[in-house]
């Protein structure tokens, strides 16, 4: 399956190249804003309270780009108006993983160290507690922008669900946040603009839209129970998804036009 999920994603980002480095390119604003500010606001407090609103508005733009992204991910598109009007629907979830991204970001930067300055054999306990929980959620929160987009509005089943979905795919999980490490690395190449954050929610979207198709197998099923228990199918349960996607030459992506 994750082969399959980096060929459509790569797919769905040639096709909308234009509309992806658009998005990234706000991002990049959206966030070279409050990191410039930061150093030339005296008073520390201010600044402080300056970064923190900067970033939690990078997470509302960034929920609005997973909502738009999204039409990418069902063979579709979206239009720039799709985009501005996503950002009212996605302010409350922008603002709870800006929160969620401050508090974990306190965990690294000030917690942890705090207790590992303790040199006790309990700060250590403490810090290690500190930092699985920070892994943890880091894993699992992965998925919050697609689980806004696809699965349900409310916070805290959407918080929920992310869990959910990690309890019960945690093999998986982990290997999409390594292919977003490696796609953050890849975006440091052309200043965040390809794959960029766009790219990234766009594949978390794919990754999660391709895993529920697990639980609709499931759920033909006639004992879900007993069927948990077998390999699942994924070469029946995405032939249709390869079918639709299909497969290109090099001649395809750079002249589409001559097919």
């Amino acid at each position: 399956m994750t082969g399959f999920l980096i060929k459509k994603t790569f797919y769905d980002l040639w096709d909308n190249l234009f509309q992806i480095v658009f998005i990234n390119l706000g991002f990049t604003v959206s966030l070279a804003v409050p990191v410039f500010l930061y150093g030339f606001i005296p008073v520390p407090a201010l600044a402080n309270a300056v970064f923190a609103a900067g970033i939690v508005w990078c997470f509302i733009y960034l929920t609005a780009a997973a909502l738009s992204v999204k039409a990418l991910s069902d063979y579709g598109t979206f239009g720039f108006a799709d985009f501005r009007g996503n950002f009212k629907a996605g302010l409350p979830a922008g603002l709870l993983t800006g929160l969620i991204f401050l508090l974990l970001f306190s965990m690294v930067k000030i917690i942890i160290p705090f207790y590992l300055q303790i040199n006790s054999p309990a700060g250590v306990l403490l810090a290690a507690a500190v930092f699985w929980t920070f892994a943890l959620s880091l894993i699992s929160f992965q998925f919050f922008f697609a689980i806004r987009a696809r699965l349900d509005t409310k916070p805290a089943k959407i918080i929920k669900k992310c869990f959910i979905i990690f309890f019960d795919n945690p093999c998986f999980s982990i290997i999409t946040l390594l292919c977003v490490i490696v796609m953050l690395v890849l975006s440091a190449i052309p200043p965040f603009l390809f794959p960029g954050p766009a790219g990234i929610v766009l594949f978390l979207d794919e990754a999660l839209r391709l895993r529920l198709l697990k639980y609709d197998w499931l759920e033909k099923n006639n004992d879900p129970a007993l069927a948990r228990k077998r390999k699942i199918p994924w070469d029946v349960i995405l032939a249709e998804e390869r079918e639709k996607t299909g497969t290109r030459t090099l001649k395809n992506f750079i002249f589409p036009w001559k097919d």
